[in-house]
């Protein structure tokens, strides 16, 4: 049989662990075994308490104990040390079936911790990998689902005029040709907000470079660029904002402010929006106040959603400037700064809030 058959311990943690301790119990035993026998016979022999043929059989009689002790010692060790072995990498064994099921795509059940060791730490932080992979491919594929859905509507409408009009069916106009526009111009749109979007989230795994911002001159100037789309579409800005110096990125600041003030405008059914900055504890909060259609209590939590629509049958007919990703990259933008987003709503006012942590005084 070749000489690798014969090192199986070696694929084997287990049989490593046992062969590796019973020989330290093994060495342990022999030599006081034996340090004993030697002191026994040294007094037998130093004081001639015995005959030497009484003495030879004492000699006999402690190598004979001497191994038999040695025997029975080991074999009790191995027995109590193969049952906590076994007992100890049991987790272990169903945390490798678990990953190769994940590796064959699948996502095993949670696996419950039988301690609170390093093993029963590695368990619990395998089962929060395997949970986030999860929901990761989930959003994955709800991601693709959407913008196949997304594009579907477009690109058959522009599809369906471009052939028409190809084949002579029908003459364009003004009026056709400014459909085109808006199906190609919302198409552009949507290509813009996905880079955005996946443009922050390539900068989870990144230090953040965040520098000192104050943020009241960043809502200023947002807010004075946004006046004259506003003023066109008949609605007032009402700004109340205190001085702060935040922690992140200019250009994502910017960025939240943008998408907060479109979004108030495009859903926007009074005449009015408010707009207020104020330090709280060590976080500045923007909040983004309008008036629009009433949002279901259950899907407050969901606007920041990737895609999510509250009414998916009429919102995209009636706002064609919606892409529903505004929010997520808000939210997204936030979380990167280390802040947090929300909404709270009464009946059909909506306030939509952004905290961003603050630099120490």
């Amino acid at each position: 049989m070749p000489f690798k058959q014969w090192m199986f311990w070696r694929k084997k943690l287990q049989w490593k662990l046992i062969m590796v301790n019973g020989l330290v119990i093994l060495v342990v035993i022999w030599l006081a075994g034996v340090s004993v026998k030697d002191f026994a016979c040294i007094i037998v022999g130093q004081y001639e308490l015995v005959g030497e043929g009484r003495s030879r059989f004492f000699n006999e009689t402690m190598q004979f104990y001497l191994l038999r002790a040695s025997f029975l010692a080991i074999l009790v060790a191995a027995i109590i040390h193969y049952v906590f072995i076994q007992k100890m990498l049991s987790p272990l064994a169903r945390l490798t079936k678990s990953t190769q099921l994940m590796i064959e795509g699948h996502y095993p059940q949670p696996i419950e911790p039988q301690s609170h060791d390093e093993i029963g730490q590695l368990t619990k932080h395998f089962n929060e990998l395997s949970e986030t992979l999860k929901r990761t491919e989930e959003n994955r594929k709800r991601l693709l689902g959407n913008i196949s859905h997304e594009l579907r509507t477009p690109l058959s409408n522009l599809n369906g005029y471009l052939e028409a009009l190809s084949n002579g069916v029908i003459e364009g106009d003004r009026a056709l040709y400014q459909s085109l526009l808006e199906e190609s111009q919302y198409l552009t749109r949507l290509v813009d907000q996905l880079h955005h979007l996946t443009s922050w989230e390539s900068r989870r795994s990144s230090s953040l470079n965040g520098t000192s911002i104050n943020i009241h001159e960043v809502m200023e100037q947002a807010i004075y660029a946004f006046q004259l789309e506003s003023g066109k579409a008949g609605v007032s800005l009402e700004a109340s904002i205190q001085e702060g110096v935040v922690i992140g990125e200019e250009d994502g600041v910017k960025q939240i402010l943008n998408n907060l003030l479109k979004n108030a405008l495009m859903y926007n059914t009074g005449d009015q929006i408010q707009v207020a900055g104020a330090k709280e504890n060590q976080h500045y909060r923007i909040t983004v106040t309008n008036v629009g259609e009433a949002i279901p209590e259950e899907a407050r939590d969901l606007v920041f959603e990737r895609f999510y629509r509250v009414d998916p049958s009429r919102q995209r007919e009636k706002h064609r400037n919606g892409t529903g990703l505004g929010l997520p990259i808000v939210k997204e933008i936030a979380e990167r700064f280390g802040g947090q987003v929300g909404l709270s709503s009464q009946e059909n006012r909506h306030t939509f809030w952004v905290t961003l942590p603050m630099t120490r005084p």
